[in-house]
């Protein structure tokens, strides 16, 4: 279940918010990381009238439906002209893919200082994009849902809610709880216009025990909110196109809560990504750490235990996995940069995002 509760009065730091959307806003879509194929055109025509019914314009970049080589300058200009241009409001991927990191030095960093931030809007390869925007720019981006699987026929409640954040203001607070259900297999294809989620599976959200075996059922934390998908931020954290380090000490009054999922990491190549975090020391100032449902290796409760326990369980932080994020919808909606609280008990999960 998602809120908006307008009575939230908290200080205001320095991390840029978006203006809300509303009805007559602009939102270009961008095809940053992958286009979408002719087989998939009915589903990104649905949509975008799912877009064009909520009253705003959209508008369609050329790399959306491009067909031939993928071309990083062509990718980075076209995101470029987008961000820069102050007459759009949002810009939407349709889904994720495989290369957005390699635009990231294409990127006209100086000119994107100077302008107004722009809401940005996904998950998958496309977070890397928005984790950069982020910690470079303090732009607040939105790690949710994908375009591509948004229409007006899905009907879970956090599903649902994702261009709701779109409309928040400063001094807005996100309320969100776990989900009911969750899903592990779809008979329809993504190229079906008419798929919606098949949520069949109870949520649980778990807490980690200590490397002693020391299981709690309850937790409670807060931070900034930093993360994306693990397979392209294990290369890019604590780069100069992702400094978490420098970006914590901006507030340096409060931790990070890092979150992450992982798409396509064998079991070890999760550990490995892990290790190399911790010991470029990623884990410095962060408070607790998010872990999505593990798509890579078909939701298997105790392996996804094992990999972190292996990794992480070193870290004196409350570490909850199988969280509402990345590859195994539901999307919770979360926004990077955002002041947040996270509380975890036997009656339920629940995510305070303040934007302050």
């Amino acid at each position: 279940m998602c809120a908006l509760d307008l009575r939230c009065n908290r200080r205001k730091l320095s991390v840029n918010y978006p203006k809300p959307l509303k009805a007559g806003s602009r939102i270009a879509i961008c095809a940053f990381s992958s286009s979408v194929p002719q087989a998939c055109y009915a589903r990104l025509d649905n949509a975008v009238a799912f877009l064009q019914e909520q009253g705003f314009e959209v508008i369609e970049g050329p790399s959306v439906r491009h067909v031939g080589e993928w071309d990083a300058q062509a990718r980075a200009n076209e995101l470029n002209t987008f961000l820069l241009d102050e007459s759009i409001s949002a810009v939407l991927p349709p889904w994720g893919g495989d290369l957005a990191m390699a635009i990231l030095p294409l990127l006209d960093w100086q000119a994107l200082q100077a302008t107004s931030p722009k809401w940005v809007l996904g998950f998958s390869d496309v977070s890397t994009i928005m984790t950069a925007l982020t910690t470079r720019l303090n732009w607040v981006t939105v790690h949710a849902t994908n375009l591509m699987q948004l229409t007006s026929l899905q009907t879970d409640p956090l599903t649902r809610a994702t261009l709701d954040v779109l409309s928040l203001q400063v001094g807005d607070k996100w309320v969100q709880s776990a989900s009911s259900h969750f899903e592990t297999t779809n008979a329809c294809p993504i190229s079906d216009p008419n798929m919606v989620f098949n949520l069949t599976e109870i949520t649980q959200w778990r807490l980690l025990p200590s490397q002693q075996g020391i299981v709690r059922d309850k937790v409670a934390f807060a931070g900034r909110l930093v993360g994306g998908c693990l397979d392209t931020h294990q290369h890019i954290l604590n780069t100069e196109f992702a400094d978490i380090e420098q970006f914590s000490q901006q507030y340096h009054e409060q931790p990070l809560i890092l979150y992450f999922e992982n798409g396509e990491l064998s079991d070890h190549g999760y550990i490995r990504a892990l290790l190399g975090l911790k010991y470029k020391g990623v884990f410095k100032h962060v408070s607790g750490v998010l872990f999505g449902r593990n798509a890579a290796n078909k939701y298997k409760v105790s392996a996804n235990e094992e990999i972190l326990l292996k990794a992480l369980g070193s870290l004196n932080i409350p570490i909850v996995f199988d969280v509402d994020i990345g590859h195994i919808p539901p999307n919770m909606t979360l926004l990077n940069g955002v002041y947040s609280e996270v509380d975890i008990s036997p009656v339920g999960a629940t995510v305070v995002q303040y934007l302050q």
